[in-house]
C-alpha cells in the first residue's frame, strides 16, 4: 500500500511526463512477462520516450491537476502508458511491432491520447498507423512517383531526338 507522499510523488512525476508529451499510448500487458516489459520499457527509451505502469486512479488525478481531459478508468484491463514527446507516427510502429511478438500473450495497445489536439485515438487506428512504413520510406515512394513522369518524358524526348539523327 502506498503511503500519501508516495503517491504526491507519483501524481508530480505524472504530470512532469504529461507535460513533456505529445502523445500518450495506453496499453493493456495483461499475461506479459516483467522480461517482455522490460524489452517494451527499451524500445521506448531508444524513442526517447517512457513506458510507465501507474495506478489509474492516481493518473486520473494527475490528469485533472495536469488539464488532460481524459479519464484512463474507462479502461478495465491493467494499464501501462508510454509518454512519448514525438509525434504518434514514430511511436505507433514500434509498439505495434511488439504487440505483433507478445499478442498472443494478451498485450493489447488499447488507444492513444493526443495531448496537442486533445483526442482520443482508437486502439485499432493506431495499430494502422504502426502498420505504415516509416516517414523516409514513404516520402522516398513519392518523390518516385513524382519524378517517374518527368523520367518518361525526358526518355521520349531522347528518343526522338535519335530519330532526327539518324534521320540525317
Amino acid at each position: 500500500m502506498l503511503t500519501k507522499t508516495q503517491k504526491n510523488k507519483i501524481i508530480e512525476e505524472v504530470q512532469d511526463l504529461a507535460k513533456a508529451s505529445k502523445i500518450l499510448l495506453f496499453t493493456d500487458f495483461t499475461g506479459t512477462s516483467v522480461q517482455e516489459i522490460k524489452e517494451l520499457r527499451k524500445l521506448a527509451r531508444g524513442l526517447g520516450a517512457k513506458y510507465k505502469v501507474i495506478k489509474k486512479k492516481l493518473m486520473r488525478v494527475a490528469f485533472e491537476k495536469s488539464g488532460v481531459g481524459f479519464d484512463p478508468e474507462k479502461f478495465e484491463s491493467q494499464l501501462g502508458t508510454i509518454f512519448s514527446p514525438k509525434d504518434i507516427s514514430e511511436v505507433a510502429g514500434t509498439v505495434y511491432k511488439f504487440s505483433k511478438e507478445v499478442e498472443k500473450k494478451g498485450f493489447k495497445i488499447l488507444g492513444a491520447y493526443d495531448l496537442e489536439k486533445s483526442e482520443f485515438l482508437e486502439g485499432d487506428f493506431v495499430k494502422k498507423i504502426g502498420q505504415l512504413p516509416p516517414r523516409e520510406v514513404i516520402l522516398g515512394q513519392l518523390a518516385g512517383v513524382l519524378a517517374a513522369p518527368i523520367k518518361m518524358f525526358m526518355y521520349v524526348l531522347g528518343q526522338k531526338m535519335k530519330q532526327m539523327v539518324d534521320s540525317q
